[in-house]
């Protein structure tokens, strides 16, 4: 089968969307279906205010109605609300065909972090740009829930995945001599050092041992000036990033404002539990209890150091157990089950019509 996927999150960005993505692309391509990545390195684009490194196309419509009526997709997904999303979104709707949308980031509580603008406008325009999709896939039940309340129709629960071979299990933490000796324990943040990452939170607690940041963003400068005593990684090659996850020993991850939070699940791959605040991210992939009510993987608390403490004492095969929860085979059955013909009967799901994919699910998409 032809999917459209039209994005304005792909490499070389580096975040967890296009991890998503190119992972979803190479699933889909496995099983034997033709994809068509519409994304900004094929259009003149301009960096995104505030945000050095992410590229937008500038005036992407008459290419992109181009490379679509090249195309004839069988299925189309608008996977971002940037530029490109929305071009896509006037292209079909001006043509009358169905499409399916994610929502992948929380950008309202992003523009409120950085620019103070309500989070209630932002809400109101991403419902606007979801209200025509046949599908709106979300990663977890809580941001469902959340989105529900807020008017917007047509959800559909979805979920992520980890490549566990990318990301091996330790049994213990390793040594990675970029970072040199360092006092234990090791507390580690990867992630977009952004606005609403609440990195502050993390790097002003009181908490034994060395902090670790890993990645590049928008108040880089500001927190290295504010916290000198923290070991800044910047930005690394995802086979290196896997032996910095396998030298910490938790990993931090203190956002109020993530959907998912790919990077606790690539964490816990390597064995290295989870701290985090009792959120839409964490309560997903940490919210799995044992017979004792631990959360598998790590720990949540609203105190996040005593989070971080409780997560210390979390066995790292636990933390790798937890992982293999989450396989891209599955997401990807998930997704391929929520798409729908761009012509004929809108909103009527193409499962059956995607044999091998949506063999790995037969029931109905549910998130645990």
């Amino acid at each position: 089968m032809k999917i459209a996927l039209v994005t304005d999150a792909w490499q070389p960005q580096v975040n967890g969307v296009v991890t998503t993505l190119v992972e979803l692309v190479r699933e889909l391509t496995l099983a034997g279906h033709t994809l068509e990545v519409i994304q900004p390195g094929q259009f003149k684009t301009r960096p995104c205010p505030g945000y050095a490194g992410i590229d937008l196309a500038i005036a992407p419509k008459a290419q992109l109605t181009a490379r679509l009526d090249a195309f004839q997709p069988d299925a189309i997904h608008l996977a971002t609300e940037g530029p490109l999303g929305w071009a896509g979104r006037r292209y079909c709707l001006q043509r009358k065909l169905a499409f399916t949308t994610a929502f992948h980031t929380k950008f309202p509580e992003i523009v409120n972090a950085a620019m103070r603008m309500p989070v209630s406008w932002g809400y109101a325009l991403m419902r606007h740009f979801h209200a025509p999709s046949s599908g709106v896939m979300v990663p977890t039940q809580s941001v469902l829930r959340m989105l529900d309340a807020r008017g917007f129709r047509n959800l559909r629960a979805w979920t992520h995945g980890v490549d566990t071979a990318l990301f091996p299990f330790h049994p213990s933490t390793q040594a990675y001599p970029p970072l040199g000796l360092l006092a234990r324990p090791v507390a580690l943040f990867v992630g977009r050092v952004s606005y609403e990452k609440n990195i502050d939170a993390f790097l002003k607690m009181d908490f034994p041992g060395t902090k670790v940041v890993c990645g590049v963003g928008p108040v880089e400068t500001q927190l290295k000036q504010k916290f000198p005593h923290v070991k800044w990684l910047g930005l690394l090659p995802r086979d290196e990033l896997s032996k910095v996850y396998a030298a910490a020993d938790l990993f931090v991850f203190p956002s109020h404002a993530d959907t998912f939070g790919l990077v606790m699940v690539e964490a816990m791959a390597t064995g290295t539990p989870v701290a985090a605040y009792p959120v839409d991210g964490p309560l997903e992939v940490l919210g799995r209890y044992d017979d004792q009510g631990r959360s598998l993987g790590g720990a949540m608390n609203q105190d996040l150091q005593q989070a971080c403490y409780a997560a210390l004492a979390v066995p790292r095969h636990e933390a790798r157990a937890r992982a293999l929860d989450f396989s891209w085979s599955h997401a990807t059955a998930i997704f391929a089950g929520h798409l729908v013909p761009a012509q004929g009967a809108a909103g009527k799901p193409l499962a059956q019509r995607l044999a091998p994919v949506t063999q790995l699910s037969s029931e109905p998409p549910t998130l645990s």
